[in-house]
């Protein structure tokens, strides 16, 4: 039996124990029935938010962003009915810097408030209209307040790659002082590449107290996200919001899936996640969101281990690993041979012994033809097509 993993042995950085790349503790928070139902156009109904959580819950996933309680009073009862169940994960909600948001919160019955307030030029001007003092008052009068409430708090500084990181500092400082837990890094419009990210989770790191976990938060929008997540790590930051295919605002956030497939198979570390389910819960939340996963989608995507190329069906017939890193059934997927133009002769031979027929070399020639020509026409051959053309080939 082959293994089911075959990715580069360059992976493994100088010195590292079986490969693996971080040494800290790290957990995923994913934010899918927040960020991700932020996606222009997405609304989860009640029950389909529930039985999402409770699915993310059932394979692992160690922390899950419920939503942001402020949006509605029917949030706030979705939230409710959640943390009513008693989830094995952490349960965590978004809220601002108000008194109000932060009742809600508890209200709803979460382990974590998300609190987050912007830092940079940009929003202090053009959106909120405030003074930086006057947001270091609400960052240390409102985790106050969290903490004489009973809540655990992570404190994130919106916008965090285009502010002035002195003043970040402060803001982080403010919030720890008055009882955050977990400090949050925003790449709010994800125009850092992985250079900065880790420049700035590496500065950020270094002025807080041990025992205080970093987070981030990254966009999507230079398709630089994951990348973005495995520099912050191995800069020292904690945890990673994701959300199941990278949905979310404009261009998304960091998938899931490809975030958890990737720590444990190119960098060694293992979360604890059913990863089995990971295309399960792929389909389930694109039928709630009403998308259709691309076909080329990593990992869960319906091509991401389908093959039609002559020379890589024939090899992958031999042995998988030649043009797959990864067993598909390890993500909860199937691997897939598809008719077409570029078909060749080891699938045909496959296709009819699995059918059970026999054809010579010559007649298998002739089917070859058919499905190339018809493949040129139309694209895929469906196996209604390729049945229909060996009838017609055996006279």
């Amino acid at each position: 039996m082959t293994t089911p993993v075959a990715v580069s042995p360059y992976n493994l950085c100088p010195g590292a124990k079986n490969g693996e790349r971080f040494k800290q503790d790290i957990t995923i928070y994913d934010t899918t029935l927040r960020d991700g139902e932020q996606m222009p156009g997405i609304a989860f109904k009640p029950a389909q938010k529930r039985d999402v959580a409770f699915y993310m819950d059932s394979i692992g996933v160690p922390q899950i962003e419920l939503g942001f309680p402020a949006v509605s009073k029917t949030e706030v009862r979705t939230i409710r009915s959640i943390t009513n169940e008693g989830l094995n994960a952490k349960t965590l909600a978004l809220s601002r810097l108000l008194v109000s948001d932060v009742d809600l919160c508890v209200d709803s019955g979460v382990d974590i408030i998300l609190l987050f307030i912007a830092t940079s030029d940009l929003h202090l001007k053009y959106k909120l209209g405030k003074s930086k003092a006057q947001v270091l008052r609400a960052v240390t009068d409102t985790v106050q307040y969290a903490k004489d409430r009973g809540a655990l708090i992570s404190f994130s500084s919106e916008d965090t790659t285009r502010s002035d990181l002195t003043f970040v500092h402060r803001c982080n400082k403010a919030a720890v002082d008055s009882g955050a837990r977990r400090i949050g890094i925003t790449d709010t419009v994800g125009c850092a590449n992985p250079e900065a990210i880790g420049h700035i989770v590496g500065t950020v790191r270094k002025r807080l107290p041990r025992d205080v976990s970093l987070g981030l938060h990254l966009h999507n929008d230079y398709g630089l996200a994951v990348a973005n997540a495995f520099s912050g790590l191995a800069a020292g930051a904690n945890a990673v919001a994701t959300t199941v295919l990278g949905i979310g605002e404009r261009s998304g956030n960091v998938p899931l899936e490809e975030f958890l497939v990737g720590l444990k198979y190119l960098y060694g570390r293992d979360l604890g996640v059913d990863l089995r389910g990971l295309t399960p819960l792929a389909k389930k939340v694109a039928r709630y969101a009403g998308l259709e996963i691309p076909l080329k989608n990593p990992l869960v995507g319906r091509n991401a281990f389908s093959h039609e190329s002559g020379l890589h069906v024939g090899a992958v017939l031999k042995d998988p690993r030649t043009y797959e890193s990864l067993d598909p059934a390890v993500v909860g997927n199937e691997r897939r041979f598809i008719l077409g133009k570029h078909s060749g002769q080891a699938l045909i031979r496959a296709k009819l012994t699995q059918s059970g027929v026999l054809l010579g070399d010559e007649a298998i020639e002739r089917v070859l033809l058919c499905v190339k020509a018809l493949g040129e026409k139309k694209g895929e051959v469906s196996e209604l097509e390729f049945r229909d053309i060996v009838k017609k080939v055996k006279g």
